[in-house]
């Protein structure tokens, strides 16, 4: 029979470490390796123009050839920004901005992933480089009416809607947009300055001229195109957010100083709760704390404070929270693709965790003392919830685990391909029956991360309830950084 005090120990020891056993024994870590491949390879999916012969989602091919006829530049190429045949810029720069910013802080841990996140980002950056240099004086930003597209059911390759085209220029602004397109070419001019240099300077000169138009003209494009934008990609936030998120990465990818004179002319920003494709605020003041935490520079002290008072009103536990959790431990921000601010606060969470480990820095909330590991494990417990480790156990990443949802609001994934039914569909032909129907989808669109739950933790796979059933570009970009994080862990303990 054991003693007393070993029996005691043992009743201590199961007390202080059986959340920590079982949440390890019963679930595991999900595949972080697997779940980044699938991240990354999505983008694949949401591809227009013409496909290269190494393409891995073959249910997709060739659409929009093309785009930009009707004003005779060529616009093709770029991305769907989510289940429709749109192309927007405004979120479509942030995606590549984000996979940049993933790419930068994380490449060292993606493995042989890193080759396809730059695949990606080139698979934007290649458009919206056309979209900055078709015509003098102009940006292009965007290809498709949305308002007609809304309409139809049908696959990007049988587009037959008009194909209009968007652009904003001195005397029809769009500062929001200029600054996002220019924030996208300078991040990635950094992710391909050694491996192709040529390409890295051909984006940062672009960048630069985008940048100069948005201080120079400046207004929202929202007020410059109307319905063509809003309510879709409308820039809610104004355009204040892009100009202090693109200077803050030409900063980053020139050091020339007047992006940091010029950032010091902003005021005080908004103190945000979240980090979107329309909100940037935070983005950047996670950026700019870099300079503060890794190279000591007292200049960038004060984003450094507004960095982490972003992480005290995220934290669940901190006096000053101003934000809702699900009983499953789920951050709940908005009913429409609530993940979407899920994956790009978590990327947040992790990186300036990630800063704070490398100089061994502490903040407070209040009276909650916060580590690193406070905001890297908060950012895990988020990624492993969208991954599986939730109420219903199901996956938001289509294709990940055992369950999955399968009747995505996507068009190419819930229409049959061209090889299984060559004759083309119009407008209104994938309705009746795939649309309404209560079949799966056809088509895996692997690594697709959805909309994701109710604030109950609820999620009905339903492909008409759009706003949890719809994937898009910028939910997955913000994930891959935290899933390259977490997989670099996995291999290096």
């Amino acid at each position: 029979m054991a003693s007393i005090s070993s029996i005691s120990f043992f009743c201590l020891f199961l007390f202080f470490f059986s959340p920590l056993l079982n949440a390890n024994a019963v679930e595991g870590n999900p595949n972080y390796r697997e779940a980044l491949l699938k991240s990354i390879l999505f983008f694949q999916g949401q591809r227009s123009g013409r496909l290269p012969s190494n393409q891995q989602i073959t249910w997709r091919s060739t659409s929009g050839l093309s785009d930009g006829f009707l004003d005779h530049v060529d616009l093709t190429g770029g991305y769907y920004d989510a289940g429709d045949n749109v192309k927007f810029n405004f979120p479509m720069a942030f995606t590549a901005t984000m996979l940049s910013w993933s790419t930068l802080e994380y490449g060292k841990r993606m493995g042989p992933q890193l080759q396809e996140a730059r695949a990606a980002i080139r698979w934007a950056t290649d458009y919206l480089l056309k979209c900055a240099t078709a015509k003098p004086g102009k940006l292009y930003v965007g290809v498709g009416d949305p308002n007609v597209d809304h309409k139809c059911w049908e696959r990007p390759e049988d587009m037959d809607t008009v194909r209009t085209v968007y652009s904003v220029s001195p005397s029809n602004p769009g500062s929001d947009v200029a600054g996002e397109t220019a924030a996208a070419l300078a991040a990635a001019s950094m992710v391909f300055r050694k491996v192709d240099p040529k390409y890295s300077r051909l984006l940062l000169q672009t960048a630069r001229k985008v940048i100069a138009f948005a201080i120079q003209y400046r207004g929202s494009y929202s007020d410059s195109l109307g319905s063509a934008v809003c309510p879709f990609y409308c820039s809610y936030s104004g355009y204040k957010d892009e100009l202090l998120w693109g200077a803050s990465w030409m900063l980053r990818a020139t050091n020339d100083a007047y992006y940091y004179n010029f950032l010091k002319t902003l005021g005080a920003d908004d103190q945000p709760d979240l980090f979107s494709w329309d909100n940037k605020y935070a983005g950047a003041h996670v950026l700019l704390s870099r300079h503060a935490l890794l190279e000591n520079d007292k200049n960038f002290e004060q984003f450094k404070q507004e960095a982490e008072s972003f992480m005290c009103r995220i934290l669940p536990n901190s006096p000053y929270s101003t934000t809702q959790y699900t009983q499953g431990g789920l951050m709940y921000k908005l009913p429409e693709s609530n993940l979407q601010y899920v994956t790009s606060i978590t990327f947040l969470l992790t990186t300036y965790g990630k800063y704070m480990k490398a100089r061994k820095q502490t903040f407070n909330c209040g009276n909650l003392f916060v580590t690193p590991n406070s905001l890297i494990g908060h950012a895990k417990r988020q990624v492993d919830y969208i991954l599986g480790q939730n109420p219903i156990k199901m996956s938001y990443m289509v294709g990940f685990g055992p369950n999955f949802p399968k009747r995505i609001h996507h068009r190419g994934s819930s229409l049959p391909s061209l090889a299984s039914h060559h004759q083309s569909m119009g407008c209104d032909g994938g309705f009746q029956p795939f649309f309404y129907s209560s079949n799966p989808n056809p088509n895996i669109l692997v690594g697709a991360i959805v909309g994701g739950p109710n604030q109950n933790d609820g999620y009905s796979d339903d492909r008409s309830d759009y706003s949890h059933s719809e994937p898009a570009t910028y939910i997955n970009a913000a994930m891959v950084g935290p899933l390259a994080y977490f997989s670099g862990l996995n291999a290096h303990p």
